[in-house]
């Protein structure tokens, strides 16, 4: 009898009266306004009446049978049947006992539509089989954090007054173990030699392409099936954890990009789901990307705004993420993105913006920023589209940030030019001031463009190789002074001439020779003095923190300009030279008398440079120059960055 009654008990909780949702849960899912999705969907382990198991729970609203397969049944998609719930949500649960951390599994659904039947891997896992393998794992996020005093103080680190200087990185790619078959670095190993090596560098945050789990290598991420797990090629979720908590502990923020613009077609992931287009537009003229061959999030389902909002929150709760840098924002933003006419659908008004997707940015941002205030969401938006970086009570996308894609795109077509032509390009260094400070920019010298043929930094400058080198110390210093946070993507503070590779690591062999360690030494450099002087952070995002000296000097390609903090004292005057010709005794006005010392200098014999410089610093004359009672005459190295600061 009692052997029974056991039985019972059993079979009523594998019927699915065991449930983690409240009526309440359900109603907000239904309204999309449910952001803590992962404490209910996907697999938890649990103990009920003494019996431990897991419970399972899954949407799918056009299945017509769910079951768990796994590793425990052999796959059979007839032992472990889920039960769909009462009050019409599309959920299937239900407890199945004996299933313990580190199962295998998958759900078998058969749908209402067409016949379908298939395996499909967990939306809200988080974790999954290495790949090319295809299962999820159940898995808890089970970690005991050590980062309290950094998450009490992150909102000064993460301050748009503050100095943001972003190392953004591929784990798989950055260092490799050559003399073990080139195997990447487990996230542990990351942590402690990226943390040495960021505190040596001087950057302020790291950026990780996306963790998230994702079938393909090669997309580096961007085409994600695993929304809350990070991928499992470096270790567990509790690996992942140690790295971040580690950079926060050597005082390091840590951004994570993101990709709610769409995700890839296998048969394992969001696609298709259970037999019908559940996260994705039916009609491929909405629901279908050209450019990437994957499909577009259906921004105007509830269920769907709350699995994407549900994503965001797991990062930042579980994972103590300080930053999420949203991708591809403006294939969002348009429903004509990279279509032709007659391939895409108007809005409601007519129009090509998508309103959907709209509405779903300035939800995302105002629930992130309601929830952590202390983190900053940054867009990568490549169009002129209004506000991105305002808040969404005046109308903005509501972000923290967006990149200055035009900045970049102008800047790296103007250095790649032979100087003998750049004065008739001078715009192309001047035109970025005209709408500075529109946006709250950071500028980014990205992975994009340093893949794909496009080559390596250095070989996109001109010139031999002395000139190459000088031309990328160049660049760098002018990000560096230009208004704007940075952005720096691996490899490029060491001058590699390669363009990046995902299955290779950087060139770090480099470094033994002077011209390339000499540039690794000036973004430490550049580094170091962006964090402490306020004149070249402290207004990164105002107009008064700026101010043209000498735009004009298109025939000799120079450029002068003041840099202003937020005390009127805290001001730097720099200098750019855009040719091999030293100028010297150049006459630069100046807007205070005195002693203006040389604070930096890209031309630096220890850079690599020629040595060509100030010793040490210029007094004033008064000398009425550039509309200034004051001016200085100074040496101007060739293709160099002068950085100037009134001595005390």
């Amino acid at each position: 009898m009692k052997a029974k009654a056991a039985s019972e008990r059993m079979d009523s909780r594998v019927k699915g009266e065991v449930t983690l949702f409240t009526d309440f849960d359900i109603y907000l899912f239904k309204e999309g306004n449910h952001f803590k999705l992962y404490e209910k969907l996907g697999s938890h382990t649990m103990t009920v009446d003494g019996v431990s198991g897991t419970y399972f729970a899954v949407w799918a609203p056009n299945a017509k049978t769910v079951s768990v397969v796994g590793d425990f049944n052999y796959w059979n998609p007839t032992t472990h049947p889920l039960f769909v719930r009462w009050d019409s949500s599309g959920i299937w649960e239900g407890f199945i006992p004996g299933i313990e951390e580190g199962a295998l599994y998958k759900y078998h659904i058969e749908s209402h539509v067409n016949g379908y039947k298939a395996n499909r891997g967990d939306p809200f896992a988080f974790y999954w089989e290495t790949p090319p393998k295809t299962s999820p794992v159940v898995w808890n996020l089970d970690y005991t954090w050590n980062d309290a005093q950094w998450m009490e103080n992150r909102k000064k680190v993460n301050d748009l007054k503050a100095p943001i200087s972003i190392y953004e990185i591929h784990p798989g790619s950055w260092r490799r173990r050559s003399e073990e078959d080139n195997r990447w670095l487990s996230y542990r190993e990351v942590a402690h030699e990226l943390a040495d090596y960021i505190k040596k560098m001087g950057f302020t945050h790291v950026e990780l392409l996306p963790i998230m789990e994702h079938p393909f290598y090669g997309s580096w991420g961007y085409q994600t099936t695993g929304y809350f797990a990070p991928t499992s090629r470096y270790g567990t979720p509790q690996d992942f954890m140690y790295l971040v908590d580690y950079l926060h502990n050597n005082g390091i923020a840590v951004i994570l990009d993101w990709v709610p613009s769409h995700f890839p077609g296998d048969e394992h992931g969001l696609a298709y789901f259970d037999g019908t287009c559940i996260f994705e537009h039916a009609d491929p003229k909405k629901g279908f990307h050209p450019d990437w061959k994957s499909f577009i999030f259906n921004y105007g389902r509830n269920e769907v705004q709350a699995f994407l909002l549900s994503s965001a929150m797991y990062w930042l709760e579980h994972y103590h993420i300080d930053g999420i840098r949203v991708d591809a924002v403006a294939s969002m933003l348009y429903l004509d993105y990279s279509r032709s006419e007659g391939e895409w659908i108007p809005n409601y008004f007519g129009g090509r913006e998508n309103l959907e997707a709209i509405n779903f940015l300035k939800r995302f941002n105002q629930e992130v920023y309601k929830a952590y205030p202390d983190v900053q969401t940054i867009a990568e938006e490549s169009t002129a589209w209004p506000m991105v970086s305002r808040p969404t009570y005046v109308g903005g996308l509501g972000f923290g940030m967006k990149w200055n894609m035009g900045w970049m795109h102008d800047t790296l077509s103007y250095m790649s030019k032979d100087p003998v032509y750049r004065k008739y390009h001078h715009q192309e260094l001047t035109f970025s001031m005209l709408y500075a400070f529109t946006e709250n920019y950071a500028l980014p010298l990205s992975h994009d463009e340093v893949v794909h043929g496009k080559g390596s930094l250095a070989t996109k400058m001109p010139g031999d190789d002395w000139q190459r080198l000088a031309n990328l110390r160049l660049l760098l210093a002018y990000q560096y002074a230009h208004p704007g946070k940075k952005l720096l993507f691996m490899g490029g503070e060491i001058a590699q001439w390669s363009e990046w590779q995902h299955d290779s690591c950087l060139e770090w062999h480099l470094t033994q020779w002077d011209r390339h360690s000499g540039i690794q030494l000036m973004v430490s450099d550049l580094n170091n003095l962006y964090k402490s002087v306020p004149a070249l952070h402290e207004l990164d995002f105002d107009p008064k923190g700026f101010e043209w000296v000498d735009c004009n000097d298109w025939e000799n390609s120079i450029l002068t300009f003041v840099r202003r903090g937020s005390e009127p004292s805290e001001q730097v005057l720099v200098a750019c030279n855009f040719t091999p010709m030293p100028r010297e005794s150049y006459r630069v006005g100046v807007p205070a008398p005195g002693f203006w010392k040389e604070l930096f200098n890209s031309d630096a014999k220890e850079y690599g440079g020629s040595g060509v410089g100030n010793a040490g610093g210029v007094m004033s004359t008064p000398q009425n120059w550039h509309k200034k009672d004051q001016s200085i005459e100074i040496s101007l190295p060739p293709l160099a960055v002068l950085i100037f600061q009134l001595g005390l």
